[in-house]
């Protein structure tokens, strides 16, 4: 079985999946065999593997950082919020319905053999499993019932390493107190404390660390410096959604819906000098983008609604009528429609229905069976602006419980775009084509655009990442972790 080690954190977004990304990346640069696990994972940002099932992104970014196929098995449990209170449930890959946070908890110990069974297939075929909990191992009102942080650490026997985020300030009352709420046995599985997101000088921060280890009783393992890697987020805790630069000579602005998901599509596009991705969420804010790019949505309804009632539908339809691209993937694809309507209660409450925001024709229903499938090929002839993708091979996938007829891989009228296909900017050329256009409609050359390889590109992003984890980690704690020796 495979030797094993676990980062947990003093609150969500301590950072830990990027730690466990850099984990991985170095241990696999040692020549181990590294695959990621996450027993219980709660965001919006999901993939379909090459089986078929559905799995958080954090854990696709961890195995592509460990040169490993993405699998559901490194992610038993998939939450997907539908609403403040409830989510939908995923196991093992699948969809088990709708499920409220008060009915999730009394079953989640069901849960326990599919999480352990999923763990020890990897471990028969892993040299190491890097194990990242979930938000806090001190929420004392969660704790009786804990699959996710060290009630799963007691299962499978892992050493932990405890991240706080000292960029939100307050980082050593984040890791006493952290360690502090632990009962006796629990603590015994702490062996290193990280300071993770630090700028400025390490010697002003020095003085304190070893009253932090005197006071918890573990060594600090080290202190990781505010991170500028290029690497997917996985939820809606993105620091994307927060930045304020200033518009370049291509300006792409992507609607901030209240249930977004799967916002990595756009990624792509946020690696050009000339381009400029702004998340908006208001009227205000939208200004005149040369491009309005609709993400997806875990509640389409819910969303179209709010899209209708902020003022940002009659913008959208108002630029789309004045000539400006419009692009929606998924949900985004299915706002853009005559209609969406959900008889069964797959997604919203039974019989609900929506008229859409008419800018293509199509008519959305929502089933109970969810397509999710990876999908290639090549895509179809595309009409006006983004004629020149026509052709142009692509790939990605297919997440969607909404069911909108027979269409291409990309349906456009006029300006306006729509495709259920995840990660199809991600395709080489695609972004080039689509920028390349919006360039010579503004009279701009497509010169101006910085052209790269993506699939070199994230592979430097995963290497520069390693290099800052293996120089600020004490790796020999770690080692000593891996072989139980401390």
């Amino acid at each position: 079985m495979a030797r094993n080690i676990m980062i947990q954190g003093t609150m969500s977004n301590a950072g830990k999946s990027l730690l466990a990304a850099g984990l991985c990346r170095v241990l696999r640069q040692e020549g181990l065999r590294v695959a990621p696990f996450k027993s219980q994972n709660m965001a919006l940002n999901s993939f379909i593997t090459a089986g078929g099932g559905e799995m958080g992104r954090a854990q696709v970014v961890q195995a592509e950082a460990a040169g490993i196929a993405p699998d559901v098995r490194m992610n038993p449990i998939l939450l997907k919020p539908t609403t403040d209170r409830g989510s939908q449930v995923i196991v093992g890959g699948r969809a088990l319905g709708n499920m409220d946070a008060g009915a999730y908890y009394r079953r989640k110990k069901e849960f326990i053999p599919a999480v352990l069974e999923a763990y020890e297939s990897l471990a028969a075929e892993y040299d190491v499993i890097v194990i990242e909990g979930a938000g806090s191992p001190a929420e004392i009102n969660l704790k009786a019932d804990d699959i996710v942080n060290m009630g799963l650490a007691r299962l499978v026997d892992a050493p932990v390493l405890l991240a706080g985020d000292i960029d939100r300030g307050g980082v050593f009352a984040q890791l006493y107190g952290t360690v502090a709420l632990l009962e006796p046995e629990e603590r015994q599985r702490i062996k290193g404390l990280i300071i993770n997101k630090f700028r400025g000088d390490p010697a002003i921060l020095r003085p304190g660390l070893g009253d932090l280890e005197r006071l918890c009783g573990v060594p600090v393992a080290g202190v990781i410096p505010y991170l500028h890697v290029d690497i997917d987020d996985e939820d809606s805790l993105t620091e994307r959604f927060s930045r304020r630069e200033g518009r370049r000579d291509i300006d792409l602005a992507v609607i901030r819906l209240p249930k977004i998901s799967n916002f990595t599509d756009f990624g792509p596009f946020e690696r050009y000098d000339n381009v400029s991705l702004r998340y908006v969420g208001s009227l205000r804010e939208l200004g005149d983008p040369d491009m309005i790019l609709l993400p997806g949505t875990k509640s389409t309804i819910a969303d179209l609604l709010w899209l209708r009632q902020s003022g940002l539908e009659a913008a959208i339809q108002k630029a789309a009528a004045a000539g400006t691209p419009v692009f929606g993937i998924c949900g985004g694809y299915q706002m853009l429609g005559r209609s969406v309507s959900d008889p069964e209660g797959a997604e919203a409450e039974k019989g609900t229905r929506a008229a859409g925001m008419g800018l293509l024709p199509v008519d959305t229903v929502f089933r109970g069976e969810k397509r999710q499938t990876q999908v290639s090929g090549t895509l179809n002839p595309v009409e006006g602006l983004l004629s020149p993708l026509s052709g142009m091979a692509y790939q990605g996938y297919e997440i969607h419980m909404g069911h909108s007829g027979d269409a291409p891989a990309i349906l456009g009228r006029g300006c306006v775009y729509g495709t259920y296909i995840h990660g199809i900017f991600d395709a080489p050329g695609v972004a080039d084509a689509v920028l390349g256009a919006l360039c010579r409609k503004k009279g701009l050359s497509p010169a101006i655009l910085t052209s790269f390889d993506p699939a070199a590109y994230k592979e430097r992003q995963y290497d520069l990442l390693a290099q800052a984890v293996r120089g600020n980690l004490d790796m020999a704690l770690v080692h000593r972790m891996l072989d139980r020796v401390v």
